[in-house]
């Protein structure tokens, strides 16, 4: 890596405004590596017309300003590209390229210009890590930071601007920074693997033209770790290999052990011979080493020795040494959870609620449903907590990742509950967790388990309009609201503002999950939206989410699910309604109140409301459409909780619209009476038909959450 070839892009209109602001690497005299997402605004995908690159470090003085031009972007969408700059920059050296070898996790750095290393200026960030070559998929390296920011509330990125950094391991060019993941607290990077598009021709020819060669790829793999000297070893280090002595009998047992181990981890080990202090350094430059070390000695320690190996994972839990886990261990328990996944996707989070009720969950956990490929996520999110309840005898405390596969395993039943919690004795046992603490989380899964769960009543969609996104954009939050009065907030690892579309396509995401529990039954969902008073004249029952395939049209949710709308902040510029709620819901459900010409003004339906229909629980809305809002507020802060209006209404003219849904007959099927005649109005779009809202505050209190965060829209999972 050459500091002098690192690049700041800076990419906009062409006035004052919006800029996106990325790294990238000259790869060439002319040439710059980047993301591609760098250069776009995104708000439509199409290039920005501006982008103007410095490169260089401010070590080796001023950076030199060019301005530039996309010259190359990958045919199959791949988001990386090649700027071509106006002037020539040519640094003495050249760029080599590579491709990790083996599966030891390689030690990687690079240079960026993330947003949470910014100033009045933005500075840049010596990024620098480990590469777990296991980890990723196709054309994606995963790189887990050393340094690493602190996970931003207000829903944007911490690593914004890394994007298009270039990622180098063992000298060599091995990928580009391209999103942040979200899922591990801004702890990790996804790049895109240089194997992935430095064979494309168009790519190899401009490489080949500025630098006379083509980017050939060298196998770059993992050095085998040596101690240094004893002065420069720290306390952990040393420590370590105090608790290691008793392990080993001779040096020749200790030996073969560090053979195996390093065979298991991805490394070449032959020839090797390590002293007890190059020991402890393997064992420190692999997050799983420790763990398989132990899972290896485990299944012949008695006495002493099994005594020595307990209080060994003591130290390193205590110390935050390594992962939980053993390569094999990890590896038998993402398989069983990919497994659990594929049939039952709204398993693993529902059950992590239950079982894990005082622990901060991993945010990948609070999602409705899972993937197979959201496994590895929630295995790495776990390992490092605890329940906090030491066992028998001063035994090691059961962590928490084992209670919850204990709770997935009674609730998978047999088959596959077997196996989870044949690994969770096994892995137990490796642990030094007593028999008897082990068997008591059994005991809570499976009576937890033959429990019928509270069944989901409502599912919530809280909007909260983004003026700086525009004015179709929405920060969305879903609650599932059980019979019992407990909730789950649904969150997602994008943390965008939503378009209607995107917001519908989310809340059907979370209804489907719902369905899928126990005890849910076959009815139509009730969605309650709450909004704040200017929300209230969304048509959000027509929002429809995409079409999952061609052969059904796109439905709006409010003809699906019976779709209606709260606005708790209304309570806070009157605290009485909430008590004048509940006593219209006793007094009043058999009481309605239809407007009309002989309602009167404003000040003559709030007199109405105050006597004659002073506990009446609903409201039918006709009247003049530049009054209906102020109306309809009146009657909200009054503590009227039922109240349909027709949106589409000019005047007392069109009452005759919404008889078709009986609006003063029985108020519990009212809201089922909407959602028919919305989905009659979907099949027929064409006819000029009402177009109903309905406010309906829920008997009790909604589940009080925080405020959604407001942030930029245009930023969102990409690194930059």
């Amino acid at each position: 890596m050459d500091r002098r070839r690192l690049a700041l892009i800076r990419s906009g209109g062409t006035g004052e405004g919006r800029l996106t602001v990325g790294s990238g690497y000259l790869i060439a005299p002319r040439l710059v590596l980047t993301a591609r997402h760098v250069l776009e605004d995104r708000d439509t995908g199409t290039l920005w017309p501006v982008i103007t690159v410095r490169v260089g470090h401010h070590l080796d003085g001023e950076t030199t300003r060019a301005d530039a031009e996309l010259l190359w972007a990958h045919p199959d969408g791949l988001d990386v590209a090649l700027l071509r700059i106006d002037r020539k920059i040519d640094p003495p050296g050249s760029v080599r390229w590579g491709c990790p070898a083996g599966t030891a996790p390689l030690p990687y750095e690079g240079l960026g210009y993330p947003w949470a290393a910014k100033g009045e200026t933005r500075a840049p960030e010596h990024l620098r890590g480990v590469l777990p070559v296991l980890s990723g998929g196709k054309d994606r390296y995963v790189l887990d930071q050393g340094p690493a920011p602190t996970a931003r509330t207000d829903g944007g990125n911490a690593w914004g601007g890394a994007s298009g950094t270039a990622i180098f391991c063992g000298g060599h060019l091995v990928g580009v920074v391209t999103e942040e993941d979200h899922a591990y607290g801004a702890r990790r990077l996804i790049a895109l693997p240089v194997s992935s598009f430095a064979g494309d021709g168009g790519f190899v020819s401009h490489v080949e033209e500025q630098t006379g060669r083509s980017p050939e790829l060298s196998a770059i793999g993992a050095s085998l770790p040596e101690a240094g000297p004893a002065a420069e070893r720290t306390p952990a280090e040393r420590e370590l290999e105090t608790l290691l002595a008793p392990l080993f009998s001779h040096p020749g047992v200790r030996v073969d052990h560090a053979r195996a181990l390093a065979r298991e981890l991805g490394y070449e080990a032959q020839g090797y011979e390590p002293t007890a202090a190059d020991l402890v350094a393997l064992l420190m430059a692999h997050p799983r080493a420790l763990a398989s070390l132990g899972e290896a000695l485990a299944s012949s320690a008695q006495g002493t020795a099994r005594t020595a190996l307990t209080r060994l994972f003591s130290w390193a839990r205590g110390l935050d040494c390594g992962s939980l886990l053993s390569v094999n261990e990890y590896d038998a328990l993402i398989g069983l959870l990919r497994r659990l996944c594929e049939k039952q996707p709204a398993l693993l989070p529902r059950t992590a609620g239950e079982a894990l009720r005082y622990v901060v969950l991993p945010e990948i956990l609070t999602r409705p449903q899972l993937s197979a490929d959201d496994v590895c996520g929630v295995v790495e999110g776990l390992e490092d907590l605890s329940d906090g309840v030491s066992g028998p005898e001063d035994a090691p405390p059961v962590p928490a990742l084992l209670r919850l596969v204990e709770y997935v395993a009674a609730a998978a039943g047999n088959g596959l509950g077997d196996d989870l919690r044949a690994w969770s004795g096994k892995t137990a046992r490796r642990l030094g967790i007593h028999a008897g603490a082990l068997a008591e989380r059994r005991a809570d899964a499976a009576q937890w388990a033959k429990r019928a769960a509270s069944p989901v009543s409502r599912v919530v969609m809280e909007l909260a309009h983004d003026p700086a996104a525009g004015d179709d954009r929405y920060r969305v939050r879903i609650l599932l609201v059980r019979d019992d009065g407990s909730y789950r907030v649904l969150k997602e690892a994008e943390s965008e503002p939503k378009t209607p579309r995107e917001a519908a396509s989310t809340l059907s995401e979370a209804v489907f999950a719902a369905a899928q529990e126990p005890g849910q039954g076959d009815h139509v969902p009730w969605v309650t939206v709450v909004v704040d008073r200017a929300g209230l004249d969304l048509a959000v029952d027509e929002w429809e989410p995409g079409a999952l395939d061609d052969i059904l049209p796109a439905w709006p949710i409010g003809a699906e699910y019976r779709v209606s709308l709260s606005c708790p902040e209304l309570s806070d510029q009157r605290p009485e309604r909430e008590g004048d709620q509940e006593r219209r819901w006793k007094n009043g459900r058999a009481s309605v109140l239809v407007t009309g010409r002989t309602s009167g003004d404003a000040r003559q339906l709030v007199n109405l409301l105050k006597t004659e229909h002073r506990d009446t629980a609903r409201v039918v809305l006709h009247g003049p459409a530049n009054e209906r809002r102020s109306w309809l507020l009146k009657c909200l802060v009054l503590g009227v909780p039922v109240v349909l209006w027709d949106r589409e209404a000019i005047g007392y003219e069109d009452a005759g619209r919404l008889e078709i849904l009986a609006p003063a007959g029985d108020l519990e099927g009212l809201p089922e009476r909407v959602r028919g005649f919305r989905s009659d109005s979907a099949a027929c779009p064409a006819e000029r038909r009402a177009r109903p809202s309905l406010v309906w505050e829920p008997e009790g209190r909604l589940p009080q959450t925080e405020s959604l965060q407001l942030s930029d829209p245009w930023r969102g999972s990409h690194a930059s």
